[in-house]
């Protein structure tokens, strides 16, 4: 039988992994789970509010994030989509996360499932985040042990994304360990594509100047072709997806040498 994480910071792990799996966590099931005291459970949950890593409800804890797109609750551009197989996301999220290591340098694309991605590498330290989007930089606002560098740029709506010259200049001087990149399609033969001319152009140069990039996507943007070519599929590393993606949906990339992990 497994030993139960009674250590501090293997417990509070714990609590954040859980969150992110579930989506809430109850002061009880904790309680069961890691075989400590109510009391425990409810310090530990007070010291990981205060760090702006959960936030507190009557009898047990949530995600930070929904405060922060409360004031957009009547948008359906990006609110819509943060609900939408929000599971499989999470689930992605935290297997694009245990790709870093301590040190790196990550550049991040805007959209929801890079905003999960985010909120599963606050749990890392010493690390560099790049990203041309403000709310993934708010994520982090609260971690002084994490720096953030944003490009600057033109702010796209609801969206929070920055584009236009100053985004792409701004991008020409960054250099990235890896990046997770968000998409609206991805097709084997046609690439990485999304809707808006101008954010294309950014992650195209923070992609090109990325040792290794990896697509972060649920199955729905598999065989998707959008607008605008972000970049060749040939030009990433890897696939993180969840595992409503069918072999024969995958078998393309493959093919191409490109690594495909399903979660």
């Amino acid at each position: 039988m497994a030993r139960k994480p009674n250590h501090l910071v293997a417990r509070q792990e714990f609590i954040l992994n859980r969150i992110q799996e579930a989506g809430e966590v109850a002061i009880e099931e904790l309680c069961v789970s890691l075989g400590a005291s109510v009391a425990t459970i409810r310090r530990d949950l007070v010291n990981l509010e205060g760090r702006s890593l959960l936030r507190r409800t009557r009898g047990g804890a949530v995600p930070i994030g929904p405060l922060f797109y409360e004031p957009f609750k009547n948008d359906a551009s990006f609110q819509d989509k943060v609900g939408s197989f929000a599971e499989e996301k999470r689930r992605i999220a935290r297997a694009a996360a245990g790709l870093v290591h301590s040190g790196d340098t990550v550049a991040l694309s805007g959209g929801t499932t890079t905003t999960e991605v985010v909120r599963s590498l606050k749990l890392l330290t010493d690390i560099t985040i790049i990203t041309n989007t403000v709310n993934v930089a708010m994520e982090l606002s609260s971690r002084k042990d994490i720096e953030v560098i944003v490009t600057g740029g033109q702010l796209r709506g609801n969206w929070f994304t920055l584009v236009g010259p100053l985004a792409t200049h701004a991008a020409q001087m960054l250099f990235a360990d890896i990046m997770f990149i968000g998409v609206d399609g991805i097709d084997a033969a046609q690439g990485l594509t999304c809707v808006h001319p101008h954010e294309a152009e950014v992650l195209r140069t923070l992609a090109r100047h990325s040792k290794r990039r990896v697509v972060v996507a649920d199955h729905s943007k598999i065989g998707t072709v959008a607008k605008w070519l972000l970049c060749p599929t040939s030009d990433i590393h890897s696939l993180v997806t969840d595992n409503g993606a069918p072999d024969e949906m995958i078998a393309p990339f493959q093919k191409l040498g490109i690594k495909v992990t399903r979660v």
